[in-house]
């Protein structure tokens, strides 16, 4: 395994006991939990709500690990890396248990997690330029995408025609939000990287201004959902 920024392959990936980490941890756990439970029963009416139930609990842990990080200096280079990586694991596996059952095209869902999981490559990539930070349009997406994806879960086909168009506009509206801001991020990138450049080293044009700006030797990896107001 290659070194990052200096550290230790096993400083830089060491799990630390701590609630932040303990709650990131338990979001992977509760991936497969969800996976299984949905795919059980896929059209008992039961079944899904457990699953939803599993799914928003874990979605819960994903703004309460960041926060508490943050508000009592618990950032860790475990939680760096891994904290995104699980988020985009649990709603990679939503839009795919979904397509498994035909309720979500297979085009939707691909599209999306290429866009997903290659953003967040993106940014580990560039990383040598600067952190690409989270913008309002990434934060909205993450929203809508959560809720799509809980109404797709619920799977209320008691409440008729209402509900389905209900679903499937947040469904659209999630996924033009994810190709859009997913399309701004790489011109994002290409900004970041000639600034960058220019300056001679890793910048940060958060605020439309290029600015140098020492890198820690672990930077965090800025999710779509970071700082959600």
């Amino acid at each position: 395994m290659n070194q990052v920024n200096g550290d230790k392959p096993e400083k830089l990936l060491g799990f630390t006991w701590n609630v932040p980490n303990a709650l990131t941890l338990l979001r992977m756990v509760l991936v497969p939990v969800f996976v299984v439970i949905f795919l059980m029963h896929p059209h008992d009416q039961i079944w899904r709500l457990w699953a939803t139930a599993v799914f928003v609990i874990a979605i819960l842990t994903d703004s309460l690990d960041g926060h508490i990080a943050r508000k009592y200096n618990l950032v860790t280079n475990f939680g760096k890396i891994w904290d995104s990586i699980a988020d985009k694991a649990l709603t990679g596996m939503a839009f795919i248990v979904l397509s498994i059952v035909g309720e979500l095209p297979w085009w939707m869902t691909i599209i999306i997690l290429v866009r997903e999981w290659g953003i967040t490559a993106l940014r580990f990539a560039i990383l040598k330029y600067g952190v690409m930070a989270a913008n309002r349009g990434g934060k909205l997406k993450t929203l809508v995408q959560s809720f799509a994806l809980i109404a797709f879960l619920l799977w209320l086909p008691g409440l008729g025609v209402a509900f389905e168009v209900v679903k499937w506009a947040l469904m659209w509206i999630a996924f033009i939000l994810t190709v859009v801001t997913g399309i701004d991020y790489l011109f994002e990138a290409r900004k970041l990287r000639k600034a960058s450049l220019e300056a001679g080293g890793p910048v940060d044009i958060s605020a439309g201004v290029a600015a140098e700006v020492e890198l820690p030797k672990t930077p965090e990896i800025p999710d779509d959902d970071e700082h959600l107001p």
